[in-house]
């Protein structure tokens, strides 16, 4: 199929996509206010229960709770869900500075990541790194460390540190202070509860209530980011040869996850779909997968051990094969 053709038919599959960018606005309401008070509700064993096994389990449940509600969040700041809605605004403003990814960072970075998916040689803004084979060799000693270091699997499991409480809000404050001051202000509330918790209800509520679900939670939202763009078979272009929907399609993952996973995720797994057209509603991702043939024809990738091991080892893009590979 010629460059043209193909391009036409992705512009059509955007455009088979539309009817599904409806939202129903009870039902946003219901996965938002149900999610949060399930996460309350596990917060609240977390650090009230008097049995250490009821509070580590509901630490745990409370951080995976936590990436449901951040994947809506995310949502909500695509105008997919709550658009143009005052009160939801309100909530999900709040939530931004309590999930340490204030809106006025968040949306911005985001919104270039689905413009810019995919791109060799441009900034790596609200993306991972990424660097031609070619180009890797041309770096320095410590900028080679720098850019492994980055995207090394200890770096994605403690998200927490290196994605949220330093890249997402101390760099975006000391970039731009003026513009970025609530990235401060979540720092300093998400300080106060550890410190609030502690003197209250001591270090083992910290620990479950503040410690555990905050790692669990972005661990597992920094490898989806990371996963869904870096699998074997993803495909990489220079600005010239980079379209939209191309993007969205051909680096981009359909990550296959069990019921459970894939209600806690909130869908985010049928990514390839969310980057053709970000205004669908998580809840309605599925059935665009199952009405529209074409997009059934994605790359996948899953949270097997194995598919995650060989998304891990993925550092640079081979020009002459076409393909992501290792360092040798």
């Amino acid at each position: 199929m010629s460059t043209g053709a193909a391009t036409q038919k992705n512009k059509a599959l955007i455009l088979a996509t539309r009817p599904f960018a409806v939202e129903n606005r009870m039902l946003s309401w219901f996965h938002t206010l149900s999610t949060m008070a399930m996460l309350c509700t596990a917060f609240t064993f977390a650090v009230f229960s008097t049995h250490p096994a009821i509070q580590i389990f509901s630490g745990i449940f409370a951080g995976l709770l936590n990436a449901r509600m951040f994947v809506i969040y995310h949502d909500q700041q695509h105008g997919a869900i709550h658009r143009r809605d005052p009160v939801a605004y309100s909530i999900y403003w709040i939530y931004g500075l309590f999930t340490l990814a204030p809106s006025s960072i968040w949306k911005r970075s985001h919104d270039y990541h689905h413009h810019h998916n995919s791109k060799l040689y441009t900034a790596s803004i609200g993306s991972y790194p990424i660097v031609s084979k070619e180009k890797f060799a041309q770096l320095s000693e410590s900028e080679k460390k720098a850019y492994l270091r980055t995207r090394h699997p200890l770096t994605i499991a403690m998200g927490y540190f290196s994605m949220f409480l330093i890249g997402m809000c101390l760099n975006s404050y000391r970039s731009n202070p003026s513009r970025h001051w609530d990235s401060l202000l979540a720092i300093v509330l998400h300080l106060a509860v550890y410190i609030a918790v502690f003197f209250l209800f001591g270090w083992f509520a910290v620990l479950c209530g503040v410690l555990i679900p905050s790692v669990l939670n972005f661990a597992l939202g920094a490898y989806l980011f990371y996963a869904q763009h870096n699998f074997p078979g993803v495909e990489f272009t220079d600005k010239n040869g980079w379209t939209y929907e191309g993007a969205a399609l051909a680096s981009s993952s359909y990550m296959k996850m069990n019921p459970f996973m894939t209600w806690v995720c909130a869908n985010i797994g049928y990514h390839h779909i969310h980057h053709l057209n970000s205004r669908i509603p998580f809840y309605r991702l599925p059935e665009a997968y199952n009405k529209v043939k074409e997009l059934r024809e994605a790359k996948t990738t899953s949270l097997h051990p194995k598919d995650m091991i060989a998304c891990l080892k993925l550092k640079v893009w081979d020009s002459a094969k076409g393909e992501m590979t290792g360092i040798e």
